[in-house]
């Protein structure tokens, strides 16, 4: 069991070197189901996990000049206080609780990465940094769901750095590293007044895991992210799914109208994907999608 858990945590390094997020979606289901720990358990240690896989990840991104120093320092010492809070907060909550709050945000953010990505705006000059207005409201809000759930941090921080500020994709993900650390520490420190750890366990993992960021920092850029962004927010789906087939009760799964609610809300889903995806090709006035293919001898 142990060799399953460290190649899983191979790809929380992986993920977070790529993507700059992901981390605590795969480490918490790693260390609930594979490694047996508890609920609050793990979340703390996820959060450990991914706070040194982070800085570690970070430091052949900063090499390349891929990070935003100023608007990663505010943004994560805002972030910070939320993290610490919702921390805190954990402790009165009850671990199933948790766990569906966890699986709701992976399908959250899976659905977020899966939908066609609005247009960027321009990339600015080279030191153009975030409003700070924008940089504190973003980041209380990324840092306290990442404190409470153990989750939520690079996927919510890496579009508001690119839809918000207009930084670029491969910018934007070396800032995420530095902010994901920052408050992964604060929330750690949050869940520590009532939560043992087991370190032994939380440095093994954290060893695979930093290899894999290694690894995945010298792939970022290489990849077609939008190719990565769909594989990853499909996988996403399944284990968030699975999450939520272990914690609700059996009876809600096996009612028709539990059923046909999810299917509603995925059939909404794909048409207001496929609205907004209409919509995005002809303002940039490229082809309709019913419209017929070039020839091929045109």
């Amino acid at each position: 069991m142990i060799t399953l858990v460290l190649a899983a945590s191979v790809l929380i390094g992986v993920s977070l070197g790529i993507l700059g997020g992901g981390g605590s979606i795969l480490t918490v289901p790693i260390l609930v189901y594979l490694a047996g720990q508890d609920t609050k358990e793990a979340i703390a240690t996820s959060l450990f996990v991914v706070g040194v896989t982070s800085l570690a990840g970070l430091v052949p991104h900063a090499r390349a000049h891929r990070v935003r120093w100023r608007t990663g320092l505010v943004f994560g010492a805002v972030s910070m206080v939320g993290a610490y809070g919702g921390g805190r907060l954990a402790e009165y909550i009850p671990g199933s609780v948790l766990l569906i709050a966890f699986a709701l945000m992976m399908l959250a953010t899976a659905f977020a990465m899966l939908r066609t990505p609005r247009k960027a705006k321009a990339a600015g000059p080279a030191r153009a940094e975030l409003p700070v207005g924008q940089v504190v409201v973003e980041g209380l809000a990324v840092g306290a769901v990442t404190g409470l759930v153990g989750a939520g941090g690079g996927f919510l921080v890496v579009p508001a750095l690119v839809l918000l500020g207009g930084l670029p994709m491969g910018i934007a993900v070396g800032t995420s590293l530095l902010v994901i650390a920052m408050k992964s520490f604060s929330g750690l420190a949050g869940h520590l007044s009532g939560v043992q750890i087991d370190w032994g366990l939380a440095l093994t993992v954290t060893g695979a895991a930093v290899a894999g960021s290694l690894l995945g920092s010298r792939f970022a850029g290489r990849i077609p992210q939008d190719t990565l962004r769909k594989a990853f927010g499909w996988f996403v789906v399944v284990m968030g799914l699975f999450v939520l087939g272990r914690q609700l009760p059996h009876t809600l799964w096996a009612n028709p109208l539990s059923w046909t609610g999810i299917a509603l809300a995925v059939t909404a889903a794909a048409a207001w994907g496929a609205v907004r995806a209409r919509r995005e090709r002809a303002a940039a006035g490229g082809p309709r999608a019913d419209s017929p293919e070039p020839s091929a001898h045109a």
